[in-house]
């Protein structure tokens, strides 16, 4: 641990929270937690499965969704230990690097999950705006193109977090808000200017979320236009419904990140419970809610689904 004046250091841990308010609740608090926990990380891994057996499901749209409940696995896994620690163990504290590294790993999957949504908008683009080029455009190998830059995008834009936050020093107080480390929460502890920080932040949201949505918007406006030039009402019809699950994940993935965005500029005016709470159904309800829009929506994964249980039970 070094030391700065004797008043600033570089801590060997913080400490986390769990709810404010509810502290005396944590142990049942964390039985929906472990509940949404494994529906994430199985229902996830059931979509993948599914993906990768049924040779039906090897389309373009079929690979991105693979990707994305990849990402949704990465993101569960990100938060799980710590989170579980606090509400089911009152284990409230984490390493100082190990903090580091989480915050990284869940923001980096944060943006890839936003890079791939773009992805799958695209895809739907091309899909009912130019569907004659679909197979010309969407090859394996712009796929695997597209799912590469959607990992460098996390990994470039989010490292130099960790070594920002590494160079400040802290003061006493290492309690932080949330159950897992996040930049803001963590860098609001130094005792040193954050300027750098809060300017690196606010570019992270505008060249990774703000783009993404920006494109994801730009695609379904385009999208909507190609949609009312179709003559019939059921061709129209038949377009939308191909659109209805990656529109309900955009929704689901951005009304949560734009609140947040929201509550954490006027929350130092307010209680923390909000943005604790915003935060906490970003992180736990994408990953978990995911998989069961996309196997609800989609007619071949619930056909897929039946069989595996099928073969299961027989």
């Amino acid at each position: 641990m070094s030391t700065f004046n004797g008043t600033y250091y570089q801590p060997p841990f913080f400490l986390l929270s769990g709810i404010p308010g509810l502290e005396a609740s944590r142990i049942w608090i964390s039985i929906p937690l472990g509940i949404m926990y494994v529906i994430a990380i199985l229902g996830n891994s059931i979509v993948i499965h599914i993906m990768h057996k049924n040779p039906s499901l090897h389309e373009p749209q079929y690979v991105f969704l693979s990707l994305l409940a990849a990402t949704d696995i990465g993101m569960a896994a990100s938060t799980l230990p710590t989170v579980l620690n606090v509400f089911l163990l009152n284990h409230r504290r984490i390493e100082f690097h190990g903090c580091l590294a989480q915050m990284f790993f869940i923001h980096t999957f944060s943006s890839m999950e936003s890079a791939i949504l773009l992805a799958m908008a695209f895809d739907r683009f091309v899909a009912i705006c130019n569907p004659l080029r679909y197979t010309v455009v969407l090859t394996h190998s712009r796929i695997i193109q597209m799912g590469l830059a959607a990992v460098a995008q996390g990994v470039a834009l989010m490292a130099p977090l960790p070594i920002l936050l590494k160079r400040l020093p802290f003061c006493k107080n290492i309690i932080l808000t949330h159950s897992f480390c996040f930049h803001p929460d963590v860098m609001k502890l130094a005792c040193a200017s954050i300027r750098v920080n809060i300017i690196y932040g606010l570019a992270l949201i505008l060249c990774s979320f703000g783009v993404d949505s920006v494109f994801v918007v730009l695609s379904y406006t385009l999208i909507l236009k190609t949609v009312l030039g179709i003559a019939s009402g059921e061709g129209r019809l038949k377009a939308l419904n191909t659109c209805v699950s990656h529109i309900v994940t955009v929704l689901i993935f951005y009304v949560p990140l734009i609140a947040l965005a929201l509550i954490h500029r006027i929350g130092k005016y307010h209680s923390p419970l909000p943005h604790v709470t915003m935060f906490n159904i970003f992180l736990f309800l994408t990953p978990v809610l995911n998989p069961l829009v996309y196997s609800v929506k989609t007619k071949q994964i619930r056909r897929a689904l039946r069989r595996l249980f099928v073969l299961k039970v027989g």
